[in-house]
Formats: C-alpha cells, structure tokens, sequence
C-alpha cells in the first residue's frame, strides 16, 4: 500500500478533513485512493471510532474493494472492513469501514438521518454522477453540521471537474494526486459505419492476442454484445492458450470472480467486459485495451413513462479511463474503434443521469425527507422542473403524495419498498385484496433480469411462463419451456427478492 500513489497526498488530505467538513480528491485510477485512503483515516482523531461509509458505484466493485481492503489488514470481510448491498451483507459489530453502494445511502438516511455512529461518508468514483449519488450528496449535506454536527464528506474521482463539487460542498479543499502510469499507446482503428461493432471488435482482438501484446480488456456496450463476440472468437479460432472471461453485473459472482482474476503462469486472457471495468475493480496484468467506444444507458421517456436503454458513444472522460487501464503495470496499447478525428467530437463527460432519468423514485425519497420543494437542498445538477412535476403527478395518482406534495401512510408504505414505486403501489394494493404472494413475485420478475433466454432472436412476453419457470424452480417441478433455456442465476435472485418483499409485506410462505 505504500507504494501506491494516493500515499504521496495522504497527509495532506487528512489535514484537509481535520480542518475542514469535506473535502475533494482528485486521484487517476490505479491511485489506491479506493483502499488506502478509508484505511489511512480510521485512526484521525475527529473520526473518534465512528464508522466510514464508503461508497461504491455497484455491486461488484463493493465487494471486491471490501476483499482488497481486508487482505491488506490480513483480515477476513465483515470484521473491521465489511459491506452492504441490495439483498447482501457482511459486516460485524467491529466492523469500522462499510463498502455501500449508493441506494444503500439512501435506506440508511431514510431510517436514521442523522447516521448515528459514521463520522465519514466518501463518495468513490462520483464522476458517474448517478441519481442516488446526487441524492445520497444532497441528504448528506442537509444533515452536516445539524443532525449529525462531527460528519464530514469526501467526494473522490478520476476524472471529474472538481471546481463546482468544492463549490458545492462550501470552497472545500481539493486535494490532487498525480498518478504513476506507464505510457499507452493509442491506436486509432475506425470501424466502417456499416459494420456492427462485434466482427470489427472480434477481428482486432485476434491481432492482437497474434501479436502476443498481452492480456486483454475489451470494452462492450452490454451483455449481449459481450456474448456475440465471445461466439465470434471461439467460432474463427483463437491462438492455444487463452481464454476468453465475461465480465458483466448480472454475472453470477464465481463467473465475475473468475474473469478479474489474473491468468494462470503461461495463459492469455481476453476479458470482455461493460464499463463496470472502467472504475473501481482491481483487474491485473492487463496491457491491451480494445475499446467499441459505446456504452449503454437508461434514458426516460417523457410520452411512455418508461426507461428505455440506449446505446451511446462514450465521453472523452470514459475513453480516457478505459485506456489507463492498460498502462497501470507497464507500458501498453490501446486500441479506439473510432477516428482520431472523431474522438475529439465526443462529449467530454458522460451527462449526470438526473437529467435523463425517471425521477419518481427520487420524488418519493425527498417526500419521504420532509422535502416539498427540492430547491431547498444542495445539488450539483438540480432535478429538471418538467421531469420532476411529471413524478409527482404520478405519485399522486398512486395516492403516495397529497395535494400539497406531501407523503401520505400509504406513500411511507411505498418508500419502504426497495421497488420503483410503481412496483411498489401494485404490491401494496394486491395485498389488500389478497395478491400479495403473486404480486411480490410478479414485482421480483419486473425488477430483475429476464430469466428466460429463447433461441435466435424470438421472444414471448407471456409473464405466466415467467411465473412458470420460477414456481417450478421453488418446487422442483418441470414444466414445457416452450424451447427457451433458463438462466438459473436470474431465478435464483428473483426468488430471493420475492422473499424479502413477502417478509417486508408479512407474508408467510
């Protein structure tokens, strides 16, 4: 841990934080400011025993900076250093350091706003500029110096602009840490505008791996493209030797495990992976990245009142990100399925989701608050007017809001679900007329992946055959599958979000 760059500025943060309520890092990746800094902080005086939240931006990244931490201290997860996920978590009564991701802020708030015991809340990799980090930042600073009087905040990232978090967070200090990275070369390889981005991502893989230039770690936009490029590979052959991993968050946790692990003595390894490679996950020996220059993302359709995914190039923040991954243990190349002419076109950060995004969720967090007019609160990118009325239009057809804009019982009811409130008013209702069961499945299947995977491109909408597949799963029973296969990851999980909302409903099985 010495050795690690964030080192050289550690003194200067905890003077920072000493004499001041928040702070901002700036640190490239590869820093060790995910590890060293909460572990250099637990002994400063102001923290007097008190916890640290850190903040991860998903799950994966939690536990496995959670892991890393607590191998440093020759520790195992849940002692001093543990964490908490949706659905998961390891902690123990020593534990001082909490890896959280960003919902589990808001639940913590929601149920002690004045987080009773944490003396440090950091906000890792805030450049993602996630709906529930903007809120999580914006709760956070309603109840610094008031609810919880000792709180301070540390806002850390690699690429994010600084200036108007230190503005935000009262001219706090901004700390920068200068990265020790190794040069990477930037190869610009366009793909034709009529190619798909699989073969052109497939063919430059298989030069490279000819090339013997080192491990992999290709950039896709989604778990689809990842798999028809995983096909493509293992169908034009692949030099003996080396494996292809997938790496994205629906994985099961030995697969995302097994594709972050460095390859045995002698192997090659392609990881093909979501942008969930970009930040926070520690993955070794790599030295060629492959870059699509997409990314998916949720963007909110004002006329349907739907998320839908789309795909998008990446800003020039994350192509930056995705090509210091391969210079963090020795020199390396990256390559960029886009013109260098085009590169400089991109957008320079990825929008802050709150922009884009359903807010209803958001609406029913700060009713439940106490907050009518989010105005009153400290945002970096406050929530859109349009969006934000249209929100609270639906909360209020949902009965979770009254005419003046306030939670009703049956909105707390609602906010105490971890669902969409949509999800939530329909479990709700169902319980009262006798659904609850049925609903809290129904609610599993809608807010998990799909379980079902049917052959070529067909699909079938019938949510009875989803209830199907996962009742024979409970029971151990078999049924027609009507020629699909099931991944029995997805099932697992639903079944196991379905009983937590049956016990959160008071069901019995």
């Amino acid at each position: 841990m010495d050795q690690l760059p964030v080192t050289a500025v550690l003194e200067n943060l905890k003077t920072a934080l000493r004499c001041h309520p928040a702070a901002v890092l700036v640190a490239p990746p590869g820093a060790g400011k995910s590890t060293c800094v909460p572990l250099s902080l637990l002994e400063e005086a102001w923290l007097a025993g008190r916890r640290i939240l850190l903040l991860a931006p998903r799950r994966m990244a939690a536990r496995a900076t959670s892991r890393r931490m607590a191998t440093l201290l020759g520790q195992s997860v849940g002692q001093s250093v543990g964490y908490r996920v949706r659905l998961e978590s390891r902690v123990g009564p020593s534990t001082r350091i909490e890896v959280i991701t960003e919902g589990v802020l808001t639940r913590m708030l929601q149920s002690d706003p004045s987080l009773c015991g944490v003396g440090l809340v950091i906000f890792d990799e805030f450049h993602e500029r996630s709906l529930e980090a903007d809120l999580g930042l914006a709760l956070c600073r309603d109840i610094q110096g008031v609810l919880n009087e000792n709180l301070r905040l540390l806002v850390m990232s690699a690429t994010l602009d600084p200036a108007p978090v230190a503005a935000l967070l009262g001219n706090a200090p901004l700390i920068r840490c200068h990265g020790r990275t190794f040069p990477v070369e930037t190869r610009y390889v366009p793909r034709p505008a009529n190619q798909p981005v699989e073969p052109a991502v497939a063919h430059v893989v298989r030069g490279a791996m000819a090339a013997g230039e080192g491990n992999l770690l290709v950039f896709l936009p989604g778990a689809a493209e990842i798999k028809r490029v995983a096909r493509l590979l293992e169908a034009g052959g692949r030099p003996d030797g080396w494996h292809v991993a997938p790496l994205y968050g629906n994985l099961p946790r030995s697969a995302q495990d097994s594709a972050i692990a460095p390859p045995p003595a002698g192997q090659g390894k392609v990881i093909l992976a979501t942008d969930i490679a970009e930040t926070s996950l520690t993955i070794d020996a790599i030295s060629v990245v492959v870059d699509s220059g997409l990314r998916r993302a949720a963007r909110f359709d004002p006329a349907s009142g739907m998320i839908r995914l789309v795909t998008q190039a990446v800003s020039r923040a994350s192509a930056a990100q995705r090509r210091g991954r391969a210079g963090r243990l020795g020199p390396g190349i990256c390559y960029r399925l886009w013109s260098e002419a085009a590169h400089g076109a991109l957008a320079a950060h990825n929008p802050p989701e709150i922009r884009d995004t359903d807010l209803a969720g958001l609406a029913l967090e700060l009713a439940a608050w106490g907050v009518v007019d989010p105005e009153t609160l400290s945002w970096l990118d406050p929530p859109p007017p349009p969006a934000f009325s249209q929100a609270r239009r639906l909360l209020t057809d949902l009965g979770a809001l009254d005419d003046d804009h306030c939670i009703s019982p049956h909105g707390r009811q609602m906010a105490a679900m971890p669902l969409h409130p949509r999800l939530a008013h329909m479990m709700l209702m169902a319980r009262r007329q006798g659904w609850g069961d049925a609903a809290c499945q129904i609610a599993a299947i809608l807010s998990e992946r799909d379980p079902l995977r049917f052959p070529g491109r067909q699909t079938h909408v019938d949510l009875g055959l989803r209830l199907d597949t996962v009742n024979a799963y409970r029971t151990g029973k078999s049924f027609d599958l009507h020629g699909c296969t099931v991944d029995k990851a997805a099932v697992r999980r639903i079944v196991t979000v379905a009983a937590v909302l049956r016990k959160r409903l008071g069901i019995r099985e």
